[in-house]
């Protein structure tokens, strides 16, 4: 991670924009986040219950089906104080606590409150892995001096966490594992150098089993200094190799890593702001800050962006994703700023900054080698470039989907010979076939689908016609070339698909057209049938 000195302030932005190019695989540093009380806070935010009137309100409790019963699936702050845990059924509950409220629990709806909160946790960092249940981890391997070190860091997503409602328990350790054993059962927050705070946890924080959690109480194992003092080979001959490697993993000694819920980018940089930032039109001029310093970025490793996205962080927690993309490798901030502004214009669902936004970032998501572009004699190197310029504006403007090209495909078959593709695809594999010196192209640029039946009066059975009939007009053939037998392909035959010939045909007015005859006579008990495929210019 560096911090380029050299970009200067803009006003009413703060002058330092960071960028990151690479991971360092040592001094790995991770961040979990623990939400017990995740589904009764979502359900309080909704609105759909009560505000706690006082100390001697009843506790919200959510309930679900669990193993033939109707038991606790999840209880407030105040329900643990009186007694209340989740697992416990609802019977035992409600002997405690006569007329306790319930609400029913719905696990798909916390799974996505939790999938925003990782979306907003992504301008912390874009390692951002969901770590059920109701947890996020977060690997913050050289972010965190970005605000103002591990403790500030803690500190600034406490308060914001706090500012949806949320009471969040974080604990910082070198490993995945560690962070969550000293989330989930440290008791409080943990900033966390070595595994001297992760011995003194009880072997519940292995997560091991009831079975297992058991049999390593009745031993007087209660905690995972002791469990460290016994031999490895013992522990793994009776409870298995998975404990001895769970308990590794927790004390910091191996590191798992995390799997991110979107792909690391090639390359970003990012700006956080003190203040939120409220004018739209300082965001479209930082844009292109950014993509200056993306460009030093891709230049040192002599390449250029294809796919570009920019993520807003609002102050409310919404995030707002654009992404934007080039028919060839492009390190030119002007093009970068001007496809995201062609974006924003196009959007159905505008961008509200509503209260500001906290930060801004732009990552390269797909890049490939760059060539240098040098002028030819004739000019046409710039000529495709400014046409590649233009595909790029209007797929940015109408959609990818909308703005296509033929590509050839390597078939006989004229109805599959080509297909269209976005025209900001890659460069083209298959050409189009060149036609002979002083020669006609073989067939039509543009043909009927599907082919129009016509009436023909040939010579002979099985030569080109002399005359035939198309749309109530009657066409004099004065010249005739073929016929070009194309076959159906073996693999895609159907029930009564037949053999064409085809012919090119010119008429009296010197029209021409690219006929076929389906069938043979003879060959059937129905006569063959004429059709026109299509038209030559």
């Amino acid at each position: 991670m560096t911090e380029p000195s050299s970009n200067p302030g803009m006003p009413g932005l703060p002058p330092k924009t960071t960028c990151m190019t690479a991971r360092n695989p040592a001094g790995q540093r991770y961040l979990a986040l623990f939400l017990p009380f995740l589904p009764t806070e979502i359900l309080r935010a909704s609105g759909r219950i009560p505000a706690s009137a006082g100390p001697d309100s009843p506790p919200l409790v959510l309930v679900e089906m669990q193993r033939g019963a109707m038991r606790l699936a999840s209880v407030d702050a105040r329900g643990l104080a009186l007694g209340l845990h989740p697992g416990m059924t609802l019977a035992d509950a409600r002997a405690r606590l006569p007329g306790l409220p319930v609400y029913p629990a719905d696990p798909a709806r916390d799974v996505a409150a939790l999938s925003v909160l990782a979306a907003e946790s992504e301008m912390f960092t874009p390692m951002v892995a969901l770590d059920p249940p109701h947890g996020l981890m977060l690997d913050i391997t050289g972010c965190a001096h970005l605000f103002g070190g591990e403790a500030g860091l803690m500190r600034r997503i406490r308060h914001r966490f706090r500012q949806r409602g949320h009471a969040p328990v974080l604990a910082l350790a070198p490993t995945p594992d560690a962070a969550r054993a000293l989330a989930r059962f440290g008791g409080a927050d943990c900033l966390s150098a070595v595994a001297a705070e992760t011995r003194a946890l009880p072997v519940a924080a292995l997560e091991a089993g009831e079975e297992v959690l058991l049999a390593l109480n009745r031993a007087g194992l209660k905690d995972l200094a002791a469990l460290e003092a016994c031999p490895p080979g013992v522990l793994a001959a009776r409870f298995g190799a998975g404990l001895v490697t769970k308990l590794r993993r927790v004390l910091g000694q191996d590191n798992a890593r995390i799997t991110p819920l979107r792909h690391l980018p090639e390359c970003l940089a990012e700006r956080h702001f003190p203040e939120p930032l409220l004018a739209f039109d300082a965001v479209l001029a930082l844009v292109r800050r950014l993509a200056g310093d993306l460009v030093q970025m891709l230049e040192a490793r002599g390449e250029g962006g294809r796919r570009f996205e920019l993520s807003l962080f609002r102050s409310d927690g919404q995030v707002r994703r654009l992404v934007v993309e080039t028919g060839h490798a492009c390190r030119d901030p002007e093009v970068i700023e001007r496809l995201f502004a062609l974006r924003i214009e196009t959007l159905a669902d505008p961008i509200d900054p509503g209260f500001g936004f906290d930060s801004v970032r732009l990552a390269v998501l797909a890049s490939e080698a760059f060539g240098q572009v040098q002028p030819d004699f004739d000019g046409h190197r710039l000529e495709d470039l400014a046409l590649e310029d233009l595909i790029d504006r209007l797929s940015t403007r109408f959609g990818a989907a909308r703005v296509l090209r033929a590509e050839a495909e390597d078939t006989h078959d004229p109805v599959r010979a080509a297909r269209f593709v976005p025209a900001q695809r890659g460069a083209v594999t298959l050409l189009w076939p060149e036609p002979e010196p002083g020669e006609g192209p073989r067939r039509p640029i543009r043909l009927f689908d599907p082919p129009q039946a016509i009436e023909a009066l040939a010579e002979v059975p099985d030569g080109p016609p002399l005359r035939f009939r198309w749309r109530r007009v009657l066409h004099e053939v004065a010249r005739a070339e073929g016929p070009e037998r194309i076959a159906p392909e073996w693999w895609r035959v159907e029930a009564g698909t037949l053999a064409r010939d085809y012919y090119r045909i010119e008429d009296a007015e010197g029209r021409r057209f690219w006929v076929f005859r389906q069938g043979f006579y003879g060959h059937s008990g129905q006569p063959p049938r004429w059709f026109l495929h299509g038209l030559f210019a």
